[in-house]
């Protein structure tokens, strides 16, 4: 063993210091056979190139892996252009191994005893690859998934089924070759689903406001003394009163009362049902609303300087905004997040211009973000999103407010009570193409109402025993008219 690698060190330097020389001789005799003259005085053949890239095999290896060579001829020299990469190991005269050391890309040349070149190989020495390929064949094995070696990282190729194969994949390949970054990401998906969202939002707000106050205006005199009483208590609680001009006033003995008693109950109802429908991994928003402006600064000109007021536009109002990704077997990953939101003074900003004032209103928000799993058809409700807010604030004059009895005179009282509950429903579908044809609108046959119609019945709309041309026939058993009818 002692004795082949001795002479396997000196068969390598007297091939490097042979091709050297043949490289030197071949720049020589190129210049030859440029020059004509030169040919005919120097009388030397040429020198031909024994080994080089053009005639070269293709062979890929993995750091510590090797392949076997048998060749046509006894072997007499081996070339390696650069050892640290892969090695060549001669175990008799027509078999060589070659074994990958390093991530890097060499040449290695086998030569008879003639000189004559039996073979040559361009070496690529990348990652073990077969780890990578049998992890993702027992992972994914419907899926056609290619794996190549880049330098220091891989690249995965071929199609899978959908993003969460293709997610998986890249997942692997990156925890075995130590990043995400070294994995380059060729994958193609072979049916993108698309996703169509229903959501329902529903919110119900209840508020109770009782305002109740009384106040006491009186000018009592006594000789040359003159005494005047006034004690108005205001309704802070609300921010304004609601019993303007609905007041109750009574006087005794220069003494003047005034009762201001209210009290309110609201309901206030908001629904929106949108549908959107999007492609496997990407995203969909839908908002309806609107938009309000809200002054934000000023621009200046810096060689006129005249300056202007920069206007932006806030939106407000039900706003929905989700990503689907399809799993297997029908299962959908969802992101979502939806917002309610509405103008509102409480909080408002007052902008004061010259002789000008503008109010700018804030935006009430209510807002939910969520990522689940669920199937196709299924639904998902964000409920339990309830909010109650009560103020009881009691304002009157110190001291007097406080009797038992006839302190009510001398006080007001402000109660609210608001109570707010939204509810977010979210149906996500595998959605389908149709065809035209199985679409209805609902405008479908509508027709305006005819003059006397509309002005001895009050009718806006014709009502009709059939639908418009094209449209969908009602569900068998149906009995009645059917059709656009506005009520």
């Amino acid at each position: 063993m002692a004795n082949w690698t001795l002479k396997r060190a000196w068969t390598l330097k007297q091939a490097t210091t042979a091709a050297l020389i043949a490289a030197s001789l071949a720049v020589i005799s190129g210049a030859h056979a440029s020059d004509p003259v030169a040919m005919a005085q120097g009388g030397s053949a040429p020198l031909q190139v024994v080994g080089s890239d053009s005639n070269s095999r293709f062979v890929q290896l993995g750091i510590g892996k090797s392949v076997v060579i048998d060749l046509p001829r006894d072997i007499k020299d081996v070339l390696v252009a650069e050892p640290k990469f892969a090695n060549a190991v001669v175990r008799s005269t027509r078999r060589a191994y070659l074994i990958g050391v390093a991530v890097g890309q060499t040449n290695i040349y086998f030569f008879d005893a003639e000189g004559r070149q039996i073979a040559g190989f361009d070496v690529a020495v990348t990652r073990d690859l077969n780890g990578i390929r049998a992890m993702l064949q027992k992972l994914l094995p419907q899926a056609d998934v290619r794996v190549d070696g880049v330098g220091e990282g891989v690249m995965l190729a071929g199609s899978v089924a959908n993003a969460s194969e293709a997610q998986q994949a890249v997942d692997v390949a990156a925890r075995l070759v130590g990043g995400v970054d070294k994995v380059v990401n060729n994958l193609t998906i072979r049916g993108r689903d698309q996703v169509m969202l229903k959501v329902t939002v529903a919110e119900v707000q209840r508020d109770v406001i009782k305002q109740l106050g009384v106040d006491l205006n009186a000018s009592l005199s006594y000789g040359s003394a003159v005494l005047n009483f006034t004690n108005n208590n205001p309704f802070t609680a609300l921010g304004n009163s609601l019993v303007e001009g609905n007041a109750t006033t009574g006087q005794f003995k220069g003494v003047t009362a005034t009762l201001r008693a209210m009290e309110r109950a609201g309901v206030i109802r908001t629904l929106a049902e949108p549908n959107l429908t999007a492609i496997s991994g990407e995203s969909a928003s839908f908002l309806a609303g609107g938009e309000f402006p809200v002054p934000a600064g000023y621009t200046c000109d810096p060689q006129t300087r005249a300056c202007q007021l920069a206007i932006q536009f806030k939106k407000f109002g039900v706003g929905l905004n989700f990503t689907p990704v399809v799993l297997s077997e029908g299962r959908i990953s969802l992101k979502v997040m939806t917002e309610v939101s509405e103008l509102s003074n409480e909080n408002s900003v007052q902008l004061v211009q010259g002789t000008s004032t503008q109010t700018i209103p804030s935006i009430k928000t209510r807002r939910a973000e969520t990522t689940v799993e669920i199937p196709s058809g299924g639904a998902l409700a964000l409920a339990g999103m309830i909010q109650e807010q009560t103020k009881h604030q009691l304002s009157g004059l110190p001291g007097l407010m406080q009797l038992p009895v006839l302190g009510v005179l001398f006080k007001s009282r402000d109660y609210i009570n608001r109570q707010t509950e939204l509810v977010v429903i979210v149906t996500p579908y595998i959605a389908r193409a149709v065809a035209q044809k199985d679409l209805s609108r609902p405008d479908d046959g509508f027709q305006d109402a005819s003059d006397p119609a509309a002005i001895l019945l009050g009718r806006l709309n014709r009502i009709y025993g059939g639908p418009a041309k094209g449209a969908p026939a009602p569900a068998p058993g149906y009995h009645g008219k059917y059709g656009f009818i506005l009520d």
